[in-house]
This record gives C-alpha cells, structure tokens and sequence, in this order.
C-alpha cells in the first residue's frame, strides 16, 4: 500500500486552562469570520450600511448554526435516538455533524426577517453573502480532517488521507485505520474553483437580483452530489440513494428552476422600463433608471441597486 501523504492530526483539540478547544469549532469559526470579512466588503460595495450588516449577520450566524445541526440530526436521528444512544449528543455539535443546507435554511430565514425589519433588499443582501459561503465552508471541511471522519473509500492513491483513528491519546470509536479518498479536500477544491468561476460568470453577465445566490446554491449541489457518491459513512437512503444526494439533487434543480424564471423575468422587465445595467449586483450610475425603478418597485436585472431600498 502506498504511503498516504495527507497525514491525519495526532489531536483534534487543546486546552487553555479550563476550556477546551476543537479544531472543529476553531475552522468553522474562521470561516465564518472571513465570510463575514469579505461579504461586509461586497456589501460597502453596494452602498450598503454597515451596522445594518453586522445585526443581520449576527442573527443570521446565530440561527445558521442551529439550523445546521438540527439538519445534521433529523437526517441522522438513529445516531442520536435509540436503544443505547445518549441523546444530549445532539447538541454536541463541536464533536462534528453540521449540515450546510441547514444553516442556509435557517441563516436565510433569519436575514430574511432581518433585512425586512432593516429595510434593506434581502435579494442584494443574498448575493453579497453567496460567493463567501464557498470559502467559509472549504475552510469548515478541515474540521472534518482534523476529526478523522466523512471520508471517502480505500485508496492508494499518492494523496490518500492516513486514517489513524487516535486522536488526543485516544481511539475514536467505529473508526477503522487505513488510507482513504480525501473528500475533504476534494469538497474543499471544488468550493474554491466554483467561487472563482461564479464571480467570472456574475461579471461577465451582469448577474444580480438574487441570481448570484442562486448560482452558489446550483454549484454547491453539483459539487456534494458528486461527493455523496465517494462517501462512506453510514446514512439513511432514499430511493436507494443516500439521503444527502436526493436532498441536493432536488435543491439543485429547484435552484436552476428559479434561476431561470428570474433571468426571463428580470430580461422582460428590463426591455419593458429601460432597467439600467449592473455589474454582479452594483449598478451603473444611471440615476434617472433608479429612481424609476425605485417608485416601481421593482429593479429589473438587478433588484441589488439600493440596499437601503425598503424590502418589499
């Protein structure tokens, strides 16, 4: 068996003094913080205010996160629940067991009655958040690499994942030692490479309205469905497939749905009011087309061309 050359961490958490930290909640939260850097950059960007920002995405962050792991348990409820489990274990989230559909679910509900209470354009608000999320959770899968868990099958390829199944002086049970497929890096590589090729497409077509968000949604689910067939730890099926893939498969063709109803929508409504163009979200100065869109209501391509705009 060839050497893997991607070496499993001897620790997956350290002390500093009373408190224990994981590695696990320590990516998630860098993730998150550089999110949170470059989205409040994209959202300046559009003019946007930003101690409105901050109480969004804080309440967001909050709800995100409880979102996700009650994701992670209701499609995982046997671990949890049963003859021999130990129910609190659901809410020990830093042991790993967040699901990303999740925390958009529930993050997206909790911006969304935010940027109402705010007045802010919830669809601007989307799209300034959306290409973040893929760098925040390529950052959040080395938590699972720290953890020794949700790989993919036995390999030998040169850059097999060494699976040692200790970690801090212990044996981590159900593990079994071995080289596996890194579907951490792979989940993470991909989430990098559709970042860069969402923002060409956003600029290159003048994407907004909600679009943007819409695309991460399409190459997110793209990119897990692929994923979902290297995986190996137990899950429930549906239709013979594993549940996570059916979830992203119809997501990811609602998703494409909805992107092309507001294409079609934001293309007939800017033909019929003159709509001014954008460029990923930010408009260009035509101030006569925005105050015109302003008193319609409606934005044509781009309903991101004022964040402070009241959300209708």
């Amino acid at each position: 068996m060839i050497s893997a050359t991607i070496p499993s961490p001897p620790i997956s958490s350290f002390s500093l003094g009373p408190i224990t930290v994981h590695f696990y909640a320590l990516f998630i939260l860098t993730g998150i913080a550089i999110a949170y850097w470059w989205s409040l950059k994209r959202w300046t960007a559009r003019d946007g205010d930003r101690d409105d920002y901050f109480d969004i995405v804080f309440v967001t962050i909050i709800a995100g996160i409880i979102g996700a792991r009650m994701y992670h348990v209701v499609v995982n409820i046997p671990d949890y629940f049963g003859p021999g489990k130990d129910p609190l274990s659901a809410l020990r989230m830093w042991e790993g067991g967040l699901g990303i559909w999740g925390a958009v679910a529930g993050g997206g509900i909790a911006a969304f009655f935010m940027a109402r209470h705010k007045g802010v354009q919830f669809l601007a608000l989307a799209d300034s958040i959306a290409p973040t999320l893929f760098v925040a959770q390529a950052i959040g899968r080395l938590g699972n690499w720290a953890n020794q868990e949700l790989h993919g099958e036995p390999s030998t390829l040169p850059w097999a994942l060494e699976v040692t199944c200790e970690t801090n002086g212990r044996t981590i049970i159900g593990c079994v030692p071995g080289t596996y497929q890194p579907t951490f890096l792979y989940e993470g590589l991909w989430n990098l490479a559709a970042c860069v090729v969402v923002l060409l497409l956003a600029k290159r077509f003048k994407v907004a309205g909600g679009r943007i968000f819409l695309m991460y949604v399409i190459a997110y689910s793209v990119g897990r469905t692929i994923m979902e067939t290297m995986r190996t730890e137990p899950s429930t099926m549906v239709f013979g497939l594993r549940i996570h893939m059916v979830i992203y498969i119809i997501t990811g063709l609602i998703a494409v749905a909805v992107f092309l109803w507001l294409t079609k929508r934001a293309r007939s409504k800017g033909e019929a009011r003159g709509a001014y163009d954008s460029i990923d979200g930010k408009p260009l100065p035509r101030p006569e087309a925005r105050q015109k869109a302003d008193v319609l209501g409606a934005a044509g391509p781009d309903q991101g061309e004022n964040s402070k705009t009241p959300a209708k």
